[in-house]
């Protein structure tokens, strides 16, 4: 049949079970978005800012495993795209942004909204196209989605000439297996690492295994479960691997890193042998790599054979897919037993709920850590949670468990502020069952406020939840310890949110005090459509423990035990 370039992007578009694309039409890109109205199964999201289009396709991508679609029109529309497809990047979500570009004639002339927006994207994209012949059109388009959700999944981004969108071809979907030089994601094990990486598992007397984000891209949480409990292995959790092992598990520790709980990172460093599971060693979960786990020995498996031996060096190098890998090894994996082990960590957690604020009097404050243990209670723990960025993200990350995958959604690798509320949007769309919340803080809230009108005029049932301590509180926390608390840039005005939510026809609610809690959730979830609940939080809250930036993993700032002091 005849169509035309952009009528040949949304047949492909379609082909690929795409269902929903988030977008902002422009000169560039109008022949695509003309050519949308020629398909209705494919429903398109109005956003407000190109950036909350990235966000919520990359929301989208995370809570469904299916690649997400962002679509902008050439210059500014295009660059607005970058920081999401850059966050997308760095916590490998598979992502497809489409741009429209100027007519092939003018590009290099500085014509009205041109931007080189390949060029701009090379370092935060797992590959890039220009699309120079309409009938390159569909092959790049298969291409693309290919690339996006194989192997280490990653944004991909196709940038289309109007003229080329305009050129009118016979179009015949490519059939058949794709094969791209070069490209071959690795998949399985070898004998010889398989059978070196049970000898350490059969020697560990205090093994622990690390669980990253990997599990779930992989599907492999079954797999996880079984050898942990088989070898009777401690499971230490990434920021982004919650829910990859029910977070009640009683061998799960916790979360590792900056802001972990103490004995993950006690264990870590006291292990004989770490089992490193699609994660990749991030500074923020290893603190000083000098002094990281220094008496273990290391196994590391990950799709992505660049991450091996990249930031910290390993005893056995694993690249292929975690599902494949740990279904090669478990046959093989001894029952054991690890009673001392297990007792040890048992006594550093009993350490650390001594510390739990949410157990300690705070009469007249409510504090952020309050908030979101008994929002965690008053949903039962079952929501899908998306985060934003800053000292929101570290209590959601510490006081909401997590039972199932893809329930904890955050910005982990670029930490990009408004991430929270576009990408609960694109959540809800891949997951309109979920219950949602998208939890964040009065600054990150701010640079993406506007697509509340998205939300809004989509009604789409989120339920947005704004800590409000009226600072950038997580650069506050670092002035206060570090820079002898000189809260420059920090201080922060925000409009009255519960009115900005009227003026949206948005239903709010502002607390301030804990016993409102249960009944703001009640509140949130007795109306349709997207609903906003301020909490007036204590200013100067502070997120424990911390790891100082390059300090030690085991050099924590621990809250202190009641009666012991102020810090």
């Amino acid at each position: 049949m005849l169509l035309s370039g952009s009528e040949i992007v949304m047949e492909c578009l379609l082909r690929e079970g795409v269902d929903v694309i988030f977008g902002y039409p422009g000169g560039a890109i109008l022949p695509t978005y003309d050519a949308m109205t020629k398909y209705p199964q494919i429903r398109h999201v109005l956003v407000r800012h190109e950036q909350g289009a990235a966000h919520m396709a990359d929301g989208y991508a995370r809570a469904t495993g299916r690649v997400g679609v962002a679509i902008a029109t050439s210059g500014p529309g295009a660059t607005n795209l970058v920081t999401g497809i850059a966050t997308a990047m760095m916590d490998s979500s598979p992502m497809v942004c489409i741009t429209g570009q100027v007519p092939r004639g003018t590009i290099g002339s500085d014509a009205f909204q041109e931007c080189d927006i390949t060029g701009i994207t090379i370092p935060v994209t797992k590959h890039n196209y220009l699309v120079a012949d309409v009938r390159e059109l569909p092959h790049i388009m298969r291409e693309a989605f290919h690339i996006a959700r194989t192997g280490r999944p990653g944004p991909v981004l196709i940038d289309i000439p109007k003229d080329v969108q305009n050129e009118k071809i016979e179009f015949v979907y490519p059939e058949g297996e794709i094969k791209l030089p070069g490209y071959r994601p690795p998949s399985i094990a070898s004998d010889e690492e398989l059978s070196a990486a049970l000898e350490l598992i059969r020697n560990a007397k205090r093994p622990m295994i690390l669980a990253g984000h990997g599990i779930m891209m992989s599907g492999a949480s079954q797999e996880l479960r079984e050898l942990s409990e088989r070898a009777q292995i401690p499971v230490s959790l990434t920021l982004l691997g919650k829910g990859a092992m029910p977070e009640n598990h009683p061998l799960v520790v916790g979360m590792m890193g900056m802001h972990g709980a103490a004995a993950c990172n006690y264990g870590i460093q006291e292990a004989d042998l770490l089992i490193a599971l699609g994660m990749r060693f991030d500074d923020r979960e290893t603190g000083n790599v000098k002094t990281y786990s220094p008496n273990s020995k290391k196994i590391h498996i990950d799709i992505d054979p660049s991450e091996i031996n990249k930031n910290i060096s390993v005893d056995v190098g694993i690249a292929g897919d975690l599902r494949m890998v740990l279904s090669q090894m478990l046959p093989s994996v001894p029952s054991q037993q690890h009673p001392e082990w297990i007792a040890r960590i048992r006594d550093w957690q009993e350490d650390g709920d001594e510390r739990d604020i949410v157990h300690h009097e705070t009469t007249g404050k409510l504090l952020g850590a309050q908030v979101i243990n008994d929002l965690w209670k008053a949903t039962g723990g079952d929501a899908l949670t998306v985060s934003d960025v800053g000292q929101h993200q570290m209590l959601e990350a510490q006081y909401y468990p997590h039972q199932r995958p893809h329930t904890m959604l955050t910005s982990g690798g670029l930490g990009t502020m408004g991430f929270g509320l576009p990408a609960a949007i694109g959540a809800k769309f891949g997951k309109p069952d979920e219950e949602v919340w998208a939890i964040v803080g009065d600054g990150g809230f701010q640079m993406t406020m506007c697509e509340l009108a998205t939300a809004k005029q989509e009604n789409v049932k989120v339920n947005i939840v704004i800590l409000n301590n009226e600072y950038l509180g997580m650069v506050r926390q670092w002035q206060e310890f570090f820079y002898e608390e000189r809260y420059h840039a920090t201080p922060m005005f925000s409009p009255d949110f519960v009115k900005l939510a009227a003026a949206y026809d948005i239903p709010a609610m502002r607390v301030t005090s804990r016993d409102q809690i249960e009944e703001s959730v009640k509140f949130a979830r007795s109306h349709e459509g997207p609903v906003l609940i301020e909490y007036v939080i204590e200013k100067e809250e502070i997120v424990y423990p911390m790891v100082p930036a390059g300090a030690d993993l085991h050099a924590m700032l621990r809250r202190p035990k009641p009666g012991e002091g102020t810090k």
